[in-house]
């Protein structure tokens, strides 16, 4: 039983679950413990397989990564789909566009994956292995291009989760 592994889990666990709830009192740590306990020692292999090894680096990278996605990048992001509600002149027209990617880990592609779904007015609606691109619906694309939409819309992120996940 590797300890560094299920401390990885427990903190991912731990960090997922006060994210998502939102609420950051002795009680909802409590239970984020004790549920990220149970996460951890369940899910444990799963997390950590085909990670290059944990180094305080990565994990240091991942935590500046999440506290720029959740803040800078999600922000920017709202405001734009704002800006599309609020404006007189509605001239969008979304597009379905590939976005090509250069990590090799799953955990790299997923992650990417995951962070231009959750932002807004992107979504992953599929994704083809063997060409390594996603398909993305893009509300307000600025270049269709293959090149130009991983430069808009997946490259900050691939920045920093290929250094992390490889």
């Amino acid at each position: 039983m590797n300890k560094s592994s299920i401390l990885l889990a427990l903190l991912l666990s731990i960090v997922v679950y006060l994210v998502y709830t939102g609420v950051f009192d002795v009680v909802e740590l409590t239970l984020a413990i004790v549920i990220g306990l149970v996460v951890a020692y369940i899910f444990k292999m799963e997390l950590t397989t085909g990670l290059r090894g944990v180094s305080i680096r990565r994990i240091m990278l991942g935590v500046y990564y999440l506290i720029k996605y959740f803040t800078i990048i999600e922000a920017k992001a709202h405001w734009s789909v704002v800006k599309v509600i609020l404006s007189r002149n509605i001239d969008v027209q979304p597009a379905i566009v590939r976005v090509p990617y250069r990590v090799s880990s799953d955990y790299g592609v997923v992650f990417i994956a995951n962070s231009i779904t959750n932002t807004p007015g992107t979504v992953v609606v599929d994704l083809d292995q063997e060409k390594k691109v996603y398909y993305v619906h893009w509300l307000t694309p600025t270049d269709i291009s293959d090149e130009g939409a991983y430069r808009e819309v997946s490259s900050e992120f691939e920045k920093y989760l290929s250094r992390i996940f490889g």
